[in-house]
């Protein structure tokens, strides 16, 4: 049986019905190479320029012209809700600083869960919540692929 190769990216949303999905959390998201197996079971090969991170809703297309579309995974995670908006931004400050992945919503701040952060977060004035959801962290402020922008909707960055 032939290995199907995916090396070209569609970042999202997608607009076109893929066939078969590929779902993955956030850290093999960030794997430009790799062998994965689709949902459906069918092993694949990945072959992505390097620093490409997948998110959910993208595509990527094989040579032969297959389509498939990317799933973001449920991960174990921790969210901070917080009405105070100087608490929550203190929060996610002291989060950056250790640099932690962070996913970031309206009033929420989103990390892989981590009992120490847990603490932190407690300790400066709000709780932390253990969920099993799909994680998408912000892209970083120079990152060379599509990052998600403060209002949920992506943003493209040329190179």
């Amino acid at each position: 049986m032939t290995l199907t190769i995916f090396d070209e990216h569609v970042p999202g949303p997608a607009e076109h019905a893929a066939g078969d999905r590929l779902v993955l959390p956030f850290e093999r998201r960030q794997v430009a190479r790799q062998r994965v197996t689709l949902e459906s079971g069918r092993e694949a090969a990945v072959l992505l320029p390097r620093g490409t991170v997948l998110r959910g809703g993208d595509l990527l297309r094989s040579r032969n012209g297959e389509t498939i579309a990317v799933v973001a995974a449920p991960e174990e995670v921790s969210t901070v809700h917080c009405t105070d908006r100087r608490t929550l931004a203190r929060i996610a400050y002291h989060l950056g600083n250790r640099h932690v992945m962070l996913e970031v919503g309206d009033g929420w701040v989103r990390y892989a869960r981590d009992h120490v952060l847990d603490e932190m977060v407690r300790y400066l004035g709000c709780d932390a919540v253990h969920e099993h959801v799909p994680f998408e962290p912000e892209g970083g402020a120079y990152a060379h692929s599509h990052a998600r922008s403060g209002d949920g909707h992506r943003a493209h960055h040329a190179h």
